[in-house]
């Protein structure tokens, strides 16, 4: 049996394990979170090394990417180079594969047309897959990363200019302390709405489920049900998320990573399920090695009704 651990800087409220069968081997996947200490991230990395078969980052990405340049978070980097023996992953192999296919699949199911479609991708370095198809489809999409990532009631919506900002920017964010940047530990736990014209803007709102629940509108008399009709494209979600979602009128959730137990993983756990089958380090793998094996183990996205 082989075991995929993700240790998270989230909560230890969201903490999960199953057992689940891919490519017809029995797996046990953990995630277990830190609650923003690095500390302990850095000695459960420690404990868990050599002794299970992948082992990702939850709660912050190692390598981000804007246009043709990859970039590596500091934090993350220094933390990647504790471990020794086991392949390390953070999902970013997945979201230059796997995120972009599903992208195309909605679209050739006739799920979601994105041509021309108010997309709000909260954060297009973290999914960097995912915004350059919804931008080769034609969608009108709008990238969140100045407001959901420092704050700035901004949103960019030329490709161009979210590239040329990004080569600005990013050698100087990747730097910053990762708790700046994404919520992290207890911030998890609370939602503080803000942006709310930008969720309304929106007919499919996308990313990191985290991102999107962090500023969520709220219900209220005036609008018991302030994303009615609209649909969300993420992973990670629980139970409870679903059920918030559902209550604020939300008419479609797509996750882009199987349901486990009431439960849909990042990529960076998906990923790492495919670095312990394959036996093989991220960085010795293809685009054309990640899409072949998603085809063997029959991927698509999960599609879920929750509002009529």
């Amino acid at each position: 049996m082989k075991r995929v651990v993700s240790v998270s800087l989230g909560s230890s409220k969201r903490d999960k394990r199953v057992e689940a069968e891919f490519f017809g081997e029995r797996f046990v996947i953990e995630r277990i979170g830190t609650d923003g200490d690095l500390q302990r991230f850095a000695e459960l990395l420690q404990q868990l090394d050599g002794k299970v078969d992948a082992l990702c980052f939850g709660g912050m990405d190692i390598w981000i990417r804007c246009g043709k340049r990859k970039y590596a978070l500091r934090e993350p980097m220094k933390l990647a180079r504790i471990v020794k023996q086991t392949p390390v992953v953070d999902g970013s192999g997945l979201k230059d594969t796997m995120e972009r296919e599903a992208v195309h699949w909605l679209q050739r199911m006739g799920i979601v047309n994105f041509r021309n479609r108010k997309v709000l991708l909260v954060s297009a370095i973290d999914r960097f897959g995912m915004a350059e198809e919804l931008w080769n489809l034609g969608a009108d999409l709008c990238v969140g990363d100045l407001a959901f990532g420092l704050g700035i009631p901004l949103l960019i919506k030329s490709q161009r200019l979210y590239e040329f900002l990004g080569a600005i920017l990013l050698p100087l964010i990747v730097q910053l302390p990762i708790g700046w940047i994404y919520p992290t530990g207890k911030k998890q736990e609370h939602i503080k709405p803000k942006f709310e014209r930008f969720y309304r803007w929106a007919e499919v709102i996308a990313g990191d489920f985290l991102l999107i629940r962090k500023h969520l509108p709220i219900p209220n008399s005036q609008s018991p049900t302030p994303l009615k009709d609209k649909i969300v494209l993420t992973n990670t979600t629980t139970r409870e998320d679903v059920e918030l979602l559902g209550r604020l009128g939300i008419s479609l959730l797509i996750t882009t990573t199987p349901e486990l137990d009431g439960r849909t993983f990042g990529t960076n756990v998906m990923e790492g399920v495919l670095v312990a089958h394959l036996r093989r380090r991220p960085d010795e793998l293809s685009r054309e090695d990640y899409m072949v094996a998603l085809e063997k183990l029959g991927w698509q996205p999960n599609v879920r009704k929750l509002n009529d």
